[in-house]
């Protein structure tokens, strides 16, 4: 990837951020040697499967934000958002399956944290988003957040894998695992998605009809 990225000045946000016992986590390693995370959300009052997959689709864009102009990313995470940009879009030109994002993100602002990645988007629709890392045609990274509306809101459930379960890279992922996604690592991206994901309430839903309408 490109030189080191660094962290930006946090952005004003007018709520305090979901801590992580808002939400049930949960951190094992399955029986093929992959570490599995995964959280399930408190609801999110207000907000729509239909508002997540707009939101996934622009949530590199900008918008404005107590009287600035911000990538929406940042306001997404306030700290620890660093850039998301569109690496490739698909064959029909979209932001959907088929697309590749470009992450930069450091958990609870820690540069010892940095993700600074190129994923896969195979799924994107109003049932969820899937984002993958693939070397060697094996998947290494796996991280599905799945929508199921409700009266009144959304529940979101988030899993991550990581790790080969197969073939040549599976003695090593291990070994790789640890060296960039550390358990302390992955314990700090538990937090920071439970912050993020409860951060969408509180803007998402004025900025979609502001900006989905148009």
């Amino acid at each position: 990837m490109s030189d080191t990225p660094k962290l930006l000045p946090p952005r004003p946000i007018d709520w305090e951020m979901r801590p992580l016992e808002s939400a049930s986590t949960r951190m094992e390693t399955l029986d093929d040697g992959r570490l599995e995370l995964t959280i399930d959300h408190a609801r999110l009052d207000g907000v729509t499967p239909r508002m997540l997959h707009w939101w996934f689709r622009t949530a590199w864009q900008d918008m404005e934000w107590k009287g600035r102009t911000y990538p929406r990313y940042l306001i997404w995470h306030p700290i620890d958002h660093i850039r998301l940009t569109i690496a490739k879009r698909n064959a029909a030109g979209e932001v959907g399956p088929g697309a590749k994002f470009h992450i930069v993100e450091a958990f609870a602002g820690n540069l010892d944290y940095l993700v600074d990645q190129v994923v896969d988007v195979p799924r994107l629709d109003e049932g969820g988003i899937t984002l993958e890392v693939r070397i060697l045609g094996k998947t290494l990274m796996q991280l599905s957040h799945t929508f199921t509306g409700e009266p009144g809101g959304t529940r979101y459930h988030t899993r991550m894998r990581l790790g080969a379960d197969s073939g040549i890279l599976k003695p090593i992922s291990a070994v790789v695992r640890q060296r960039k996604f550390s358990d302390e690592k992955a314990h700090a991206w538990l937090k920071h998605n439970v912050e993020e994901v409860g951060n969408l309430p509180h803007f998402l839903p004025a900025l979609y009809e502001r900006s989905a309408a148009r």
